[in-house]
């Protein structure tokens, strides 16, 4: 199979090709290679490769036979490295499949590898020493956002049609808009987090994907939702399968217009213009939109507080446990300067401190819980500024402590964090793209807890209205055709 065919397929493409028999899996795995080969050298997104594992019975699931990669943290295959993005962890193997592992083996995904996260996923741009910068799709010199990065500049490029993606406050919807990608950051419970974790960050994160298409996302979350035995929390069972929904009309819903974001911070006009524009988009679809405040029930500055000390605690497990295991030092030979600072602030959060922030949880849980019993969707930017210039997120970060840091990432990314501390599903759409420059622009639509049904519905009706499938970036597997 070309290039040039290839990406032209989504995943459920490939696999009617595969059911049908016109390709086969291990043929779509060489073509992998062949897009890897052909881009990753642009866009360092893909830090490692591996041999095709799996050999799924064609037309056995929707996706059976797709290539697939994963990203390198919160996901573990069983003989291959997990290092989340970090030298403390470095040369880490697993030893056994996490349960999301064993379900995309299920699904009949072929994973071919794994993708670049910054450390610990602990930033929405992937920027890692690790593994160096990864760049995006669109303009090389621009960051492909955070911290499914790699993972986001992978699917943009070409290279695979849908990828693994997590997200603990933003970190799906970020890169989908940074590099014109579909991604929807499923609700509390839906993907099981196990089985070696039951939570991470106390629930603010949740695995998910990044995909071209509505319907290869929604095809995958049917193929993995759902709880392991012991999780702590599970969301309600979907009344049908995503699948059906991209189909299915949504109506007429009510959705609140937010273009300023919590804590106030600049949003670019060319930013609002898009937003309104989308807006525009809904009305004409038959949506009633309207301007909203939305409240979140604590101040900005008692919400990033709250989630700098759920994240460094966090961290501080993460940091000990890996340094223990290899005998490494926690210092700058093994921790960039974020992570360093994310440490100590970390080891100084009294048990009462992170009470009172699972507290905040709460209240911010509860506000925008309030808000969506009148409401079916809040319309907002993903992002209040089109992709940063690599280097970006270094101005400053060598001086910030723990809170600081992740001040510096909220200021960038202030519209994704409240619906991963609220637990609600959201999704950023690439509905537009900035007319001077052509890099993309997400759109986010957030939904009340369990409520993904609205969302495909309303995401399968939007990429039948403005299609963005035709728009590739620069660097695009297909145009590497050989021979």
């Amino acid at each position: 199979m070309k290039l040039s065919e290839y990406v032209t397929h989504d995943g459920v493409g490939l696999a009617e090709l595969v059911a049908r028999g016109e390709v086969t899996p291990a043929e779509l795995a060489s073509t992998v290679r062949l897009a890897s080969d052909a881009v990753n050298p642009q866009i360092n997104a893909v830090v490692e490769t591996w041999p095709a594992q799996d050999a799924p019975a064609p037309g056995s699931t929707p996706l059976a036979g797709v290539p697939f990669l994963i990203k390198d943290l919160a996901v573990a295959m069983a003989g291959q490295r997990t290092e989340l993005g970090s030298r403390l962890a470095a040369g880490n193997v697993a030893t056994s499949d996490s349960s999301l592992m064993a379900r995309f083996r299920r699904a009949g995904l072929v994973t071919l590898g794994r993708t670049a996260t910054p450390e610990f996923a602990y930033s929405t741009t992937t920027e890692g020493v690790l593994y160096g910068a990864t760049r995006n799709p669109w303009d090389p010199t621009r960051s492909p956002g955070g911290s499914s990065g790699g993972s986001g500049a992978a699917v943009a490029a070409g290279i695979v049609p849908l990828a693994h993606a997590t997200d603990a406050a933003g970190s799906i919807r970020v890169p989908a808009a940074a590099n014109g990608l579909f991604g929807l950051k499923p609700t509390r419970g839906r993907i099981s987090m196990g089985p070696d974790a039951d939570e991470v960050f106390n629930g603010l994160a949740v695995h998910g994907a990044l995909s071209r298409s509505v319907r290869d996302s929604a095809a995958l979350l049917d193929l993995v939702h759902g709880p392991e035995a012991g999780d702590p929390y599970a969301a309600g069972r979907p009344e049908r399968p995503y699948a059906q929904e991209v189909t299915r009309s949504p109506g007429s819903l009510r959705i609140g217009l937010l273009t300023r974001p919590w804590g106030g911070r600049t949003v670019d006009g060319t930013i609002i213009d898009a937003t309104l524009r989308s807006a525009r988009l809904a009305e004409s679809l038959g949506h009633r939109v309207e301007e909203v405040r939305v409240d979140l029930g604590v101040s900005w500055e008692d919400f990033v507080l709250a989630n700098a000390r759920l994240w460094t605690t966090n961290l501080v497990t993460w940091i000990d446990g890996f340094a223990a295991a290899f005998g490494r030092p926690v210092d700058s030979t093994t921790l960039e300067p974020e992570a360093l600072a994310a440490y100590a602030y970390g080891r100084r959060v009294s048990g009462a401190e992170f009470v009172h922030a699972l507290a905040t949880r709460n209240g911010v849980a509860r506000a925008l819980g309030r808000y969506f019993t009148g409401h079916d969707l809040l319309l907002t930017p993903t992002l209040p500024e089109l992709p940063v210039p690599l280097g970006t997120y270094a101005d400053g970060a060598e001086e910030a402590d723990g809170l600081g840091w992740l001040r510096q990432v909220f200021h960038r990314s202030p519209f994704t964090a409240p619906f991963n501390v609220a637990g609600t599903p959201a999704m950023s759409v690439p509905l537009e793209a900035d007319p001077a420059t052509g890099l993309p622009v997400g759109i986010q639509f957030a939904a009340g807890y369990g409520r993904e049904d609205v969302l495909f519905r309303l995401a399968g009706q939007l990429e039948q209205a403005a299609p963005w499938a035709q728009r590739t970036p620069s660097v695009w597997a297909g145009r590497h055709d050989r021979g």
